[in-house]
């Protein structure tokens, strides 16, 4: 039995809770300076509000004040705050983290950097820490289809355990494995971040297809939906992802597997994405639809608004051309210029009338 403690209180730093505590681990769930309501409830009720489920015995909730008490002692950090606070909780974690420490990190995002390069937000969270500490803690993340809702009801859930030390790895599989919580362990943790944080994005364009059916006045007096495009949407979002993670230097695996359009289905089946993907769809713009959807953080916005910075340096440098990634394209404009959403299908697949793999 060992100490984790968990900071973020929200739904996914949460769930993980349910397998730790199922394996007899002490818990300690730590709020954010956001998290204080929840917090309060949970001490009050032992009822998660926004899971709708009672904590499991062993999880000690704490406020976010108590943070150095939460850590005495703990073997195991998991960083559950949402992509814009990563640079808050390693400031935060910095000064109170020993050498040898373990974290593992719910966050799914990327960062660009003044340079138009991409960051994976584990090495944002190490960047933040004291520079003597950074070689001397191991930092790592979670990947993969996982609602948390659906962890915390220990639903089978499969997901990819990513970092750069095997050993590492390892220990933290022995610690959360359940009978329900399956784990794999993957040593490519740009490949395995990439995906998860690019699939947020192209869900967005998915469920588009949603807001064009709502649009339309719903299914035809024949039952007719939008399966059709939400499927080429999808397909070509893959191959987009592919793309990229290939550029970035991650192995093009993880895009056919748990990481990449494993995700990208879990996501696409609903959520925040999926909604907001709806509004834009229905012709909102995104400030429109952000507006709707006021006080819920969007991170596959976040993910595109980072993405557009690095997107123009990449063609500079002649890494992609013109006219590929149509849908993240798309996305670009929809999010960072307040364009509409209308779904380039004829430039899917490299465009023309010949699928990729009949080419010479």
């Amino acid at each position: 039995m060992v100490t984790v403690t968990i900071v973020g209180a929200g739904l996914m730093g949460t769930a993980v809770a349910w397998p730790l505590a199922d394996n007899g681990h002490r818990v300690r769930l730590v709020g954010t300076h956001l998290d204080g309501e929840i917090i309060r409830a949970c001490l009050e009720t032992r009822v998660h509000p926004r899971l709708r489920r009672r904590l499991p015995d062993g999880v000690q909730p704490y406020y976010v004040e108590q943070l150095p008490e939460a850590l005495e002692g703990a073997e195991v950090i998991v960083s559950g705050v949402s992509s814009p606070g990563v640079h808050w909780a390693g400031r935060t974690l910095g000064p109170l983290l020993r050498p040898g420490a373990t974290i593992i990190a719910v966050t799914k995002g990327l960062e660009a950097t003044d340079e138009g390069e991409l960051r994976i937000l584990p090495d944002v969270l190490a960047g933040e820490l004291p520079e003597a500490l950074r070689d001397r803690v191991s930092i790592n993340a979670i990947g993969g289809p996982c609602i948390a809702g659906e962890l915390a009801g220990r639903r089978q859930t499969c997901v990819v355990f990513t970092g750069r030390d095997q050993a590492s790895l390892r220990r933290l599989r022995e610690l959360f494995q359940t009978a329900y919580y399956h784990i794999w362990l993957s040593t490519d943790m740009l490949g395995v971040e990439a995906c998860v944080a690019l699939k947020n994005a192209f869900t967005l364009a998915v469920g588009m297809a949603g807001g064009m059916l709502e649009r339309a006045g719903g299914p035809d007096e024949a039952g007719a939906y939008m399966h059709n495009p939400a499927a080429a949407i999808f397909g070509e979002a893959a191959a987009e992802m592919l793309r990229l993670v290939t550029l970035l230097g991650g192995d093009p695996a993880n895009v056919t597997g748990l990481p990449g359009v494993g995700d990208q289905y879990v996501t696409s089946a609903g959520g925040r994405t999926v909604r907001l993907g709806r509004l834009l769809g229905q012709g909102l713009t995104y400030s429109q639809a952000r507006a709707e959807m006021a006080g819920e953080t969007l991170e596959s916005a976040e993910v595109v608004t980072q993405l557009a910075k690095v997107l123009p340096r990449l063609e500079q440098r002649g890494l992609i051309g013109p006219h590929e990634l149509p849908v993240l394209r798309l996305l670009c404009r929809v999010i960072t210029q307040e364009q509409p959403a209308t779904i380039p299908f004829d430039a899917f697949f490299g465009g023309g009338t010949e699928y990729p793999t009949n080419r010479g």
